[in-house]
């Protein structure tokens, strides 16, 4: 089933590059290749990497992958797990579970995860310092905080689970109806991306590794949910990385910069790139935007190399966009 699930998601990634130009094509011809590698041509229903370098771990019946064995016992606090969520190389393991009828989001570092090769204790402090980013930053999209606490000889962050599938094209399936969303439905999505931006630095925050990953979308109920924003930064801020965390697509020339300035003009430039994933599928040139030539025009402002040609402020950008709609 496996070897059938991964054939034919392959095949479509193929058919779905083909809008984004031959370099997409070729990377997805080229993930075709490895796939075939593992299967042997598909003479082999057993993928080469089946059980190699890691441990194979059950909870409630649900297999994941760490380095070595871990005692997950203390999950039952948080009800039956139906999720697990193994393949992060941030050092955090993250479970689905239910307890009550209610569903929740375990974010939890500590356990030998398969991806990380890192120290579980770094990444114990990483995820405490992400407690207060999203303690400040509470807004009616962004995943809600349950409770934080040390637990099972690391630490846990419980999260009200939200439903909703990921805009990002790393899920081509979910990617693809998202973007067939009627423009209103998109529009609205934005809506939402610009109040909790605003949220964002009206707090005194800028966002780092803010992307299509970021961002959720539950197709029955019309919901926007943002998650997964542990890098956000509080003010000031400075290019200390050289290349900061986070995808190309969305990042700025200042987030290549060593010693540049991340600030609130960087973020307006997450928002031009944010408005070209949603509206012009990636693409920013006019003849695949699907909005207006005045929502072209402030775009492509927001995404100007020079800083100084953007829209100062996240408020300006809002305030242009809504008049022009």
């Amino acid at each position: 089933m496996l070897a059938l699930y991964i054939s034919s998601n392959t095949l479509s990634s193929v058919y779905w590059a083909i809008p984004f130009g031959q370099d997409e094509v070729n990377t997805m011809l080229n993930q075709a290749k490895e796939v075939l590698s593992w299967y042997d041509n598909m003479r082999n229903p057993v993928p080469t990497w089946y059980f190699k370098g890691y441990y194979l771990q059950y909870i409630d019946g649900i297999p994941f992958k760490l380095k070595s064995t871990f005692d997950f016992s203390f999950m039952k606090e948080y009800g039956t797990v139906f999720k697990v969520y193994d393949d992060q190389d941030s050092g955090n393991i993250c479970f689905g579970t239910e307890k009550d009828g209610q569903r929740y989001f375990v974010k939890f570092a500590g356990a030998p995860t398969e991806q990380y090769g890192g120290d579980p204790a770094d990444a114990i402090s990483r995820l405490k310092a992400t407690l207060p980013i999203y303690s400040d930053l509470k807004h009616e999209n962004l995943i809600e905080l349950i409770e934080a606490k040390e637990i099972g000889d690391g630490f846990a962050m419980v999260f009200k689970w939200a439903d909703g599938d990921c805009m990002g094209r790393m899920y081509p399936t979910a990617y693809r109806r998202f973007i067939q969303l009627p423009i209103n439905d998109r529009l609205a999505v934005f809506s939402d991306i610009l109040s909790f931006l605003e949220c964002v630095v009206s707090r005194n925050y800028v966002a780092i590794d803010f992307y299509d990953g970021s961002i959720m979308y539950d197709f029955v109920n019309g919901k926007t949910t943002i998650c997964d924003i542990d890098l956000f930064r509080k003010q000031p801020c400075v290019n200390d990385m050289g290349h900061m965390w986070g995808s190309s697509r969305f990042q700025s020339p200042e987030e290549h910069q060593l010693g540049a300035d991340i600030d609130e003009i960087t973020n307006v430039y997450t928002l031009g790139a944010t408005a070209f994933a949603l509206f012009g599928e990636y693409n920013r040139t006019r003849e695949k935007w699907q909005l207006s030539d005045k929502l072209f025009e402030i775009a492509t402002r927001a995404v100007s190399d020079d800083r100084a040609n953007r829209q100062q402020t996240i408020r300006q950008f809002t305030a242009e966009w809504e008049a022009a709609q």
